[in-house]
């Protein structure tokens, strides 16, 4: 028979790892940064004019509107504002040429430079001067 120093310690390495796993999971608790925008917020944002929302949905959804591409989201004042604060020659170089991950055209080769400030406008929540 065994004694209770004798007997395998089976049950404390699983509430151990039941607490570590509670734990993990209510540290990701929380609010979001005021700078993010939520993903069914993005998602859902689609600009008013038609012709503009088509290029938008076939060129710059898939990345400004998922958050693992690393791209500024759509409706995100906050990450948009240092990138705006660059000018429009900046952006529309960075639009046409490609920067970062950002591939050459951002994916819309038919664009003109007024559709990309209008994007980026429409992306940002600010005019782009």
């Amino acid at each position: 028979m065994q004694t209770p120093r004798t007997r395998p310690l089976t049950r404390r390495p699983c509430r151990t790892a039941a607490l570590l796993a509670l734990a993990g999971l209510l540290a990701g608790c929380g609010e979001a940064p005021e700078s993010a925008t939520p993903r069914a917020t993005t998602t859902a944002l689609t600009p008013a004019n038609k012709e503009l929302a088509q290029v938008y949905d076939n060129s710059c959804k898939m990345c400004h509107a998922n958050p693992a591409s690393g791209a500024p989201q759509t409706g995100d004042v906050a990450a948009w504002s240092p990138r705006v604060a660059q000018g429009a020659d900046s952006l529309l170089d960075h639009s046409i040429n490609g920067y970062k991950g950002m591939p050459p055209m951002g994916l819309c080769m038919q664009c003109s430079e007024e559709e990309f400030l209008a994007l980026i406008s429409f992306m940002s929540g600010k005019p782009v001067q």
